[in-house]
């Protein structure tokens, strides 16, 4: 679960456990319950689900990615098989984690979350103003998600913070004091039942970012369709 990926936005993703339960309409067609607790059964979702740590070998790749020469830092998403703050999962887990992050100062983190509540209090104690390589992000599917999280989040101190926008449900305004350094923008990619993201939404946001010069990454349209040329805008902060 400690891997190269194809998340647009990131290099590596790394799962230090596995398993989660829905909080909000974002997460109705969440992709890691599909899979690792449907097909795969690896997990059980839900109020009464697990939480599985993953294999030592797993936890030893990002030590591996630090080492790797190259001429840009690393991005490694955390945990895009669970939730890197959920507090139902066992604190040794959670300390171990930050002892393996502040090990891998050459890696930029990415630590997402629907749970911005949870982090003043999973922080470690040393964190002060942020981890110089630590970006703190939470998901805000819509304008009521964003309203709640972003309030939180743009309290706690990171070097980086930044909005996920999707799945994009409903069209949204930034707002706030500070605003967020980055916004990812993307809409739901089942193919199936993937709910529609109004073109429009995404323009409006990219609006709102060059006007207030927040980098702007536009991940994808619904269904995975083909990015508009005026919206196909990948930028990361600085």
């Amino acid at each position: 679960m400690g891997e190269s990926t194809k998340i647009e936005w990131t290099d590596h993703t790394f799962n230090p456990w596995i398993g989660c339960q829905k909080v909000s309409p974002g997460c109705d067609h969440c992709y890691a319950e599909a899979m690792m607790d449907r097909r795969y059964r690896r997990v059980r979702w839900g109020p009464h689900g697990e939480r599985s740590r993953t294999s030592d070998a797993n936890w030893r790749q990002p030590l591996k990615w630090a080492r790797q020469p190259g001429g840009r830092r690393p991005r490694v998403f955390c945990a895009s098989l669970a939730d890197v703050f959920d507090n139902k999962v066992p604190k040794e887990w959670c300390d171990n984690l930050w002892e393996l992050i502040k090990e891998t100062q050459q890696l930029d983190w990415m630590l997402l979350t629907k749970r911005p509540e949870n982090i003043g209090k999973m922080l470690p104690k040393d964190w002060g103003t942020g981890y110089p390589h630590v970006w703190l992000g939470a998901t805000t599917e819509d304008q009521q998600h964003y309203d709640h999280r972003w309030r939180i989040l743009s309290d706690i101190p990171a070097t980086i913070r930044f909005i996920s926008y999707e799945p994009a449900l409903g069209p949204l305004q930034l707002h706030g004091n500070p605003l967020p350094d980055w916004v990812i923008c993307g809409g739901e990619s089942g193919a199936r039942q993937a709910r529609m993201m109004d073109p429009g939404w995404a323009r409006s946001v990219l609006d709102q970012c060059k006007r207030t010069r927040i980098a702007f990454f536009m991940k994808q349209m619904t269904k995975l369709a083909p990015i508009p040329k005026d919206l196909f805008i990948r930028e990361w902060p600085r």
